[in-house]
């Protein structure tokens, strides 16, 4: 099982590796044919490995908690394999437990000191996060303004409860998880060139380009003292 587990990651790995040199390298990666092909066999191996393919993706979701960036183009890539629904449960297990091991280290390495060394500079700080950390974790999950990595350390050497870090992170991770293993699973269903046109494809790239401008939009909001 740990011999396959391994496999599993280094296969999907190295189709990262080769996606990103196929993208450089060749202008015919856009072909719809091309990614139809591709497509087929990820899903071959998906079927015949299920377990270990979404023990592979709760890892690397884990490790994106932690340090590895890619959070988006996995979420995408999990949509297509493992369909929108599953994908949303499987990116939460993984992100938030690497979020926790992330929080939880920057807490004991850094969070400690660095309170100590700064207790009365940072008194304001911790009384206004003692009050409102909830909505401002909520609000930082949900609006994609820092990397997820940085957040969960920044999130330990603050302060802030473990209790309230946990649930704020499974809930506010969840929007966007919807959106972008919907956009993945459409990609399921292009055949021809017409099919990136339908309806549900033009939804779900709406969505996506909502979503990534989202900090935009509520940065010109009027904002309230």
């Amino acid at each position: 099982m740990k011999r396959k587990l391994v496999k599993v990651i280094v296969v999907l790995l190295l189709m990262s590796a080769a996606g990103t040199a196929a993208y450089f390298l060749h202008d015919d990666i856009f072909d719809v044919h091309h990614i139809g092909e591709h497509r087929a066999q990820l899903l071959a191996f998906v079927d015949a490995h299920y377990v270990e393919a979404v023990a592979a993706f709760i890892g690397l979701f884990f490790a994106t908690a932690l340090f590895l960036p890619g959070a988006l183009p996995l979420s995408i890539a999990g949509g297509m394999l493992f369909g929108t629904w599953p994908t949303v449960a499987y990116i939460n297990i993984g992100a938030t437990v690497g979020a926790v091991l992330a929080f939880v280290t920057g807490r004991f390495l850094f969070g400690h000191w660095f309170q100590q060394r700064f207790r009365e500079p940072l008194r304001k700080f911790n009384e206004e996060l003692s009050r409102h950390s909830s909505s401002y974790l909520l609000v930082l999950r949900l609006v994609p303004i820092a990397p997820f990595c940085v957040i969960n350390y920044c999130a330990g050497i603050a302060g802030i409860s473990l209790r309230t870090f946990v649930w704020t992170t499974s809930v506010g991770i969840i929007p966007g998880s919807i959106i972008h293993a919907f956009v993945g699973y459409q990609f399921r269903h292009v055949n021809a060139p017409a099919d990136l046109f339908s309806w549900k494809i033009v939804l779900a790239l709406a969505l996506l380009a909502l979503f990534a401008l989202f900090p935009v939009i509520l940065h010109h909001l009027p904002s309230r003292r």
